[in-house]
């Protein structure tokens, strides 16, 4: 390793300084600004072709080992990459959602499988959809039925996914399913990896309210996946989700309040438009205030989850706190901006005014994917707060 790049992973101010001349002044990257894709299929692929540029030039290795195609680094590194890919007006690749839930657990329960599949996933080659919800069991994961049985050295699942993140395009799915006895609950619970092209596997789209296909249900049909598919040890998923569902709702919160931030400065720009013509309508500049209020709160709190994340410290059910107030920012953004838009929101056709419409009916989702915000409440007041049952003494 060179002094430079010495530097880039000891310095994330040099870091930071570095990607950011490099996403201002690389004329490539023009054509990820400022653009509405009709599908969500089209914008995964398009975004991942920015992602493999960014592994060319090495920014989005940084954060990852170098077993798995990485630089070496940490994760703050990566959230120092989103940040800057929002601040300069491009957009976080959609794909890098998955990859921050289910890349992290990979390296550290299955280093074989990271080794062999996310180098590609870093390349923009390909993408991963996680296979948690099921029509009977959503935030209840220990109740789930889709089972895998051993059959001599492979694995054969059955069973179906609903809600299934990046399902309609997803090359891999990261799935939990049940090895144990049904009444096991969470200790018979192990976690696999499915190839899509495997025999016995159908994705089904399911389309979200506004239209577009940001998830899918899937079914397997007596899928057969070799042995050392595993993620961790047999009936140890629990272990792997629980992990994994740190950087869920953590990491996914620093992705969402870098994109929030820039989502603001626009509502600013389109309140001083509207008060140059027709004055701003009383209580607005205090909504503004109160939804820029909720994002620093959100990235004030995942600051300090990033680097205890980063620092290889377990952050456990706290993490539902960045969940809770990711919901409340999403909502309350996308509202005020439903409202500054006005006519444009509801019938505009020019790239923003499409663009807020469908990133508001997005955030219709936020108080429910990723475990329900009242789960969320749940957690906190059982497992941090350490208050009494409902109707107990």
């Amino acid at each position: 390793m060179d002094g430079f790049a010495a530097e880039l992973g000891s310095d994330l101010r040099a870091y930071a300084a570095g990607v950011r001349s490099f996403l201002r002044t690389n004329p490539a990257l023009d054509q990820w600004r400022a653009v509405h894709h009709e599908t969500t299929a089209e914008r995964i692929h398009h975004e991942a072709r920015l992602l493999g540029l960014l592994y060319d030039a090495g920014w989005n290795r940084w954060g990852w080992p170098e077993t798995v195609g990485g630089l070496g680094g940490e994760l703050v590194h990566r959230a120092t990459l989103y940040d800057e890919l929002a601040a300069a007006g491009l957009p976080i690749p959609q794909s890098t959602l998955m990859l921050e839930t289910l890349g992290p657990a990979m390296v550290r329960f299955a280093p074989h499988l990271a080794e062999r599949h996310l180098p590609a996933y870093l390349r923009g080659e390909e993408w991963w959809g996680q296979g948690f919800s099921e029509p009977e069991a959503g935030s209840d994961l220990a109740g789930l039925r889709t089972r895998a049985r051993r059959d001599g050295e492979d694995w054969v699942v059955s069973g179906q996914k609903l809600w299934t993140s990046h399902g309609e395009t997803a090359h891999r799915f990261v799935c939990l399913v049940r090895t144990g006895a049904p009444e096991s609950r969470h200790k018979g619970l192990s976690m696999v990896l499915v190839d899509r092209e495997s025999a016995g596997v159908t994705a089904r789209p399911v389309a979200i309210a506004g239209g577009r296909n940001e998830l899918a249900e899937v079914f397997f049909d007596d899928v057969r996946i070799p042995g050392d598919h595993l993620i961790g040890e047999p009936d140890g998923g629990w272990a792997v989700a629980m992990y994994l569902l740190q950087f869920e709702r953590s990491v996914y919160g620093w992705q969402c309040a870098a994109v929030a931030l820039a989502r603001v400065r626009d509502l600013v720009v389109a309140a001083a438009d509207l008060a140059a013509t027709s004055g701003i309508p009383d209580g607005l500049t205090r909504r503004l205030g109160e939804v820029y209020s909720d994002v620093v709160t959100l990235r004030a709190r995942s600051t300090e989850t990033v680097r205890r994340l980063s620092a290889g410290q377990s952050v456990g059910p706290e993490a539902s706190v960045d969940k809770v107030l990711l919901a409340s920012v999403e909502t309350g953004l996308y509202d005020l901006g439903r409202e500054l838009l006005g006519g444009g929101f509801l019938a505009g056709t020019d790239r923003d005014e499409r663009a807020w419409r469908d990133e508001w009916w997005y955030s219709r989702s936020a108080t429910i994917l990723g475990g329900s915000s009242e789960i969320q409440r749940t957690i906190l007041a059982d497992h941090v707060l350490g208050l009494p049952k409902e109707g107990g003494a």
